[in-house]
């Protein structure tokens, strides 16, 4: 009995324990990071933003969230019950899910499998049936054409987002995500002669195809300035129209994940994940997950900049964008990308 218990149930119990421990985290950076996406939007605009809920507007997200709670849910007449209730718990959970193999720190991840990478692009892939169960399930019109648009929106940009992927595997000759990570010890900088630093990672080797990824990071998870599937002036709330109170909360809240979720894969993939940006004795002595964080904050901020001052495409220039000028850009870099790793023997 000892031995089962210690085979298989405590395990178990541990790995129970450290997802809800990450999800209480990764739940409250939400809170903060929807408050400073409001912030920036505000601070661009010079006005003050959320400053009533607490100290600068603190609790406004915590707030937020008891009003949806609180707040009745409406389902149409019309609409499949069961499928609209499902779609936003799919889209929310799915999001979270990704979660389990992003590593915050060496040796800090719940899954350290060796196909991480693969993982995460299958799961997020997937969060587009909540959208479309969503905008299906309501039964209008508006509701579903939102669905189609963003369906396809993601469908586009996930295909480069796929190469841009593969060009920095190729780089480092692994899947595991901090084996990704490691890699950016050593890299252009150190090659070049100068000491470990920020020029070792992949940001600066492959800076045309960390622009790609950050852009198509916008559009894969429905960012300004292609935010086409809620266009407000356009579809009202796009697949979301006709929710309210929780399920909508929960759509949001799986938009945000994701969102997060591609700040955490910049910061791996191109930003060093958790490495200090010179290595030396003091910046080393900085715990790395503190790093992970500032950096992930940092894309973010960028993120909400975007958000700020960039106008809405079209939806014509959002497919051409995706299809004739992304898709052959990060196919051609990947293909120079092999080129010089053959020809150099960098791999």
């Amino acid at each position: 009995m000892d031995q089962f218990f210690f085979t298989y149930v405590w395990p178990a119990l541990i790995i129970v324990g450290q997802s809800l421990l990450l999800l209480v985290a990764l739940l409250l950076f939400i809170a903060y990071i929807l408050l400073a996406d409001r912030k920036i939007w505000a601070a661009v605009q010079m006005r003050r933003g959320p400053n009533v809920v607490g100290p600068w507007g603190l609790f406004q997200s915590f707030a937020d969230l008891l009003k949806f709670v609180l707040k009745e849910p409406v389902i149409p007449a019309s609409a499949n019950k069961g499928v609209f209730l499902l779609a936003p718990l799919v889209a929310v959970t799915l999001a979270l899910a990704t979660w389990a193999v992003i590593p915050l720190n060496a040796g800090w991840v719940i899954a350290n499998i060796n196909v991480g990478i693969l993982y995460v692009f299958a799961i997020s892939s997937l969060e587009v049936y909540g959208i479309i169960m969503g905008g299906w399930a309501s039964n209008s019109k508006y509701p579903f054409l939102g669905a189609l648009r963003s369906a396809a929106q993601m469908v586009s940009y996930e295909v480069s987002i796929g190469f841009v992927i593969v060009t920095v595997l190729l780089t480092v000759g692994s899947l595991n995500l901090s084996d990704i990570v490691m890699a950016q010890n050593t890299g252009l900088g150190t090659k070049l002669g100068l000491p470990p630093s920020l020029l070792d990672w992949n940001w600066l080797a492959l800076f045309p195809v960390f622009i790609i990824f950050f852009i198509s990071a916008l559009a894969e998870t429905n960012r300004p300035p292609f935010d086409l599937p809620e266009a407000e002036s356009e579809l009202v709330a796009g697949f979301m129209v006709e929710y309210g109170s929780t399920p909508y909360m929960m759509f949001m809240l799986g938009e945000y994940s994701a969102i997060v979720l591609m700040c955490a894969l910049t910061t791996i993939l191109f930003l060093g994940g958790w490495l200090p940006p010179v290595d030396v004795w003091f910046l080393n002595w900085v715990p790395g997950v503190i790093w992970f964080i500032l950096k992930a904050s940092m894309v973010f901020f960028m993120f909400g900049l975007v958000k700020a001052f960039v106008p809405r495409y079209r939806y014509d220039q959002l497919m051409r964008l995706g299809w004739k000028v992304f898709l052959p850009l990060s196919l051609f870099f990947l293909i120079v990308t092999a080129f010089v790793l053959k020809l150099t023997g960098w791999a």
